[in-house]
């Protein structure tokens, strides 16, 4: 264990660890996965990922459990998500048995950053696609990189559980109408950069996007994907062809069913935003972040205590945070053990 870092101290920010994992495809094939030093790769100035945006990425995290051992969160959803990111962007896909033991490879050989259980830190694993042949015409790439690297980070937002204000960002669309050049979908935030800069800049540390088309339907927070409780104990969350499909949403709204809730995954109107209870924005880095409250314009509407989260929500996470950390029985079958 690395006793050189404050665990409870830490941000959500890059950490070098002087250790990454590479596999390469060419002629058709990819290369085996394999351990690299350093923090830069050669990259050529013609590579489509800098021309063409075929470039795509994801964030997993992997806990040290209250046992000891250490564990990825669904790794296997992750590694699908990212071939159909793949697919999209017209690139070869890392396969899911590549994928997977590239994870592996990666916190096995970061064991010494996997921060301490009960800290609430954890260790974040980003896997990285690119395409590296030199094209000026616009195709595809013929040749790619797939990259995983790994960091201790601590929570997203520093107070964790403490509900944030939100402001919904008009001045900016993150996609075409009804989805079509969305880009969150495959990895890709740079569209939502200047809106979300402009809403921080008024004094919210969160974004919230409607959909492009009419502003009239929900669609996700700017690092995160939203999630309601009504006031009769109903789970909703957005269902759009322009928001990323969280892996946390998706293990949240299985969890919501265990416990008994109805979940309803669907379209959800704006004006339906004053029947929730209860509003968070859900996410890999964030797993849940309550809403306090949602600003559009000149009118603040309010949901539950500004310090402290509503009842549910705080139920779902206690859920999926005793599954990640081995508190709970992991009876989905959702954790990939690491060590013993």
């Amino acid at each position: 264990m690395d006793t050189t870092i404050s665990w409870k101290e830490l941000g959500f920010r890059y950490l070098d660890t002087g250790v990454f994992v590479r596999a390469d495809f060419r002629h058709g094939a990819w290369s085996a996965p394999a351990l690299s030093t350093g923090t830069s790769i050669n990259l050529h100035i013609a590579a489509t990922c800098l021309h063409y945006g075929q470039s795509c990425f994801e964030g997993l995290k992997a806990f040290r459990q209250i046992g000891g051992r250490v564990a990825c969160f669904r790794a296997d959803q992750h590694a699908r998500r990212m071939m159909l990111s793949a697919e999209r962007l017209a690139m070869a896909p890392a396969p899911e048995g590549l994928f997977l033991e590239a994870v592996r490879m990666i916190v096995a050989k970061n064991d010494a950053y996997v921060p301490p259980y009960g800290t609430g830190a954890t260790l974040y694993v980003r896997p990285l696609l690119i395409g590296t042949s030199a094209v000026i015409g616009v195709h595809p790439s013929e040749e790619y990189a797939f990259i995983v690297f790994a960091m201790p980070v601590g929570p997203y937002y520093k107070d964790g559980m403490v509900p944030v204000p939100a402001y919904v960002q008009e001045n900016y669309d993150r996609a075409a109408p009804h989805g079509v050049g969305h880009v969150k979908a495959a990895g890709n935030y740079a569209a939502g950069l200047v809106g979300d800069r402009e809403v921080k800049e008024k004094g919210y540390p969160v974004s919230l996007y409607l959909d492009a088309a009419t502003h009239t339907l929900i669609d996700e927070f700017g690092t995160s994907n939203f999630i309601g409780i009504t006031r009769d104990g109903r789970y909703v969350t957005p269902k759009s062809a322009s928001i990323l499909e969280s892996v946390t949403n998706a293990s949240l709204r299985t969890i919501a069913v265990d416990l008994g809730l109805r979940v309803e995954h669907r379209p959800v109107r704006w004006d339906e935003i004053e029947t929730f209870a209860e509003i968070g924005a859900c996410g890999t880095a964030a797993v849940i972040t309550p809403i306090s409250s949602i600003t559009r314009g000149d009118k603040t509407l309010r949901f539950g205590a500004e310090d402290q989260p509503g009842p549910t929500l705080q139920r779902l996470y206690d859920e999926i945070q005793g599954i990640q950390y081995g508190k709970i029985a992991d009876r989905h079958g959702w954790m990939m053990p690491i060590s013993p």
